[in-house]
């Protein structure tokens, strides 16, 4: 469990976090039917999953399990998957956890080993396409974990946040602990990145007004939340001073030593207020920038894509996350989204097509850039 672990869901909380997914909610699951699920599959929901399905049962797309009528095959599919996954890549990519014994030489013995060491595990539950909590009866408060192989992230500090999270862009500004030691370690230690840490990209700015936006851009991201860690801000301040950007503070900014960082937040403000970035950033009661702010992250995120400064899949992944749920679910964005969604689904993480849907989200990224913005939301 976390150090603090949060109150306990609510049949009430969680109806309300249910009334803000744009989804059908059927009946919720009653004890026996929970049980029975639990039962037939050889798992166990945690209690604030428990609760959360009792609640209601969302339906009518297929990133939602149907515990209740859907295909028995296809929800032992969605449950072995992190499993499966950590083992492609012991075959395939030559993975081994440190605290498993020694790899043996052959590939079937390393299979075999891992195994026997992945039986003892957590099992992680599907909650919502790739989005899984580990299953531990009784407890709650687990972080949400996005599971692609070992490319495993954080996605909520517990169900509630991740719900806030995906659905409409808010969330709790604490960073998510870590609960489960085997699954966490791909975490801390393996190649997983929180979604809400820094946006994954390169610097770009080779012009003086590039460098103005590269600034902009870095302040809006803040406006709605992404953390930037102090040396973003002072690479950022560098990149502008070499290009020729005058204020009185970004020499300042730019030359912060590794002992003066706790400076750098505030002198990247005094930077956007000399610069006049820091007007016409308006945001609502909520504290969320209005939707302008937010298309205009999205455009940028999407030139990202296309200069090659922003994976595909992890831009994909910024978007979905940022823009797609908070501007609610634009039908502009969802050729987007459907194409992110097929990047990270297991047929083509197993059949080894990512290549192909990577560049199938370029193409949509250069589509909408090619169009007016905003783009049509009818």
């Amino acid at each position: 469990m976390t150090e603090q672990s949060p109150a306990p869901l609510t049949l009430e909380a969680a109806r309300d976090l249910q009334s803000m997914l744009r989804c059908d909610i059927g009946p919720g699951l009653g004890e026996r039917e929970l049980d029975a699920v639990e039962e037939r599959f050889g798992f166990t929901f945690s209690a604030d999953h428990r609760i959360f399905l009792a609640a209601g049962l969302p339906r009518g797309s297929r990133s939602w399990p149907d515990w209740r009528d859907g295909d028995p095959e296809n929800l032992a599919g969605r449950l072995s998957r992190p499993v499966e996954g950590v083992l492609f890549d012991v075959e395939h990519s030559g993975f081994w956890h440190p605290a498993w014994p020694s790899r043996p030489t052959s590939t079937s013995g390393a299979l075999r080993i891992a195994r026997c060491e992945l039986a003892t595990v957590p099992q992680l539950v599907p909650v919502y396409s790739h989005r899984y909590l580990p299953g531990t009866a009784g407890e709650w408060g687990h972080p949400v974990l996005s599971v692609h192989q070992t490319d495993i992230i954080f996605y909520g500090n517990d169900l509630a946040d991740y719900l806030r999270r995906e659905f409409t862009g808010r969330s709790s500004s604490l960073p998510a602990r870590a609960t489960v030691d085997f699954w966490s370690y791909f975490v801390e230690a393996g190649p997983g990145i929180d979604v809400t840490a820094p946006t994954p990209h390169t610097p770009y700015a080779v012009s003086a007004q590039e460098a103005v936006e590269y600034l902009r851009m870095l302040a809006l991201e803040r406006l709605i939340g992404r953390r930037h860690d102090p040396h973003h801000l002072i690479e950022a301040g560098l990149a502008a001073l070499a290009l020729d950007v005058e204020t009185e503070s970004l020499p300042l900014l730019a030359g912060l030593t590794r002992t003066e960082h706790e400076n750098a937040d505030a002198l990247f403000e005094r930077v956007l207020t000399e610069l006049g970035l820091s007007e016409g950033h308006p945001v609502g009661g909520t504290g969320i920038p209005r939707e302008a702010e937010r298309w205009e992250l999205v455009r940028w995120w999407l030139r990202l894509i296309v200069n090659t400064s922003m994976a595909p899949g992890a831009g994909g992944d910024v978007i979905v996350h940022e823009g797609w749920g908070p501007l609610a679910r634009p039908q502009a964005l969802k050729p987007l989204v459907d194409e992110v969604y097929e990047y990270n689904e297991w047929t083509a993480i197993r059949g080894g097509t990512r290549e192909q849907r990577a560049g199938a989200i370029v193409a949509e990224a250069e589509r909408l850039l090619a169009g007016p913005w905003p783009p049509p939301l009818d």
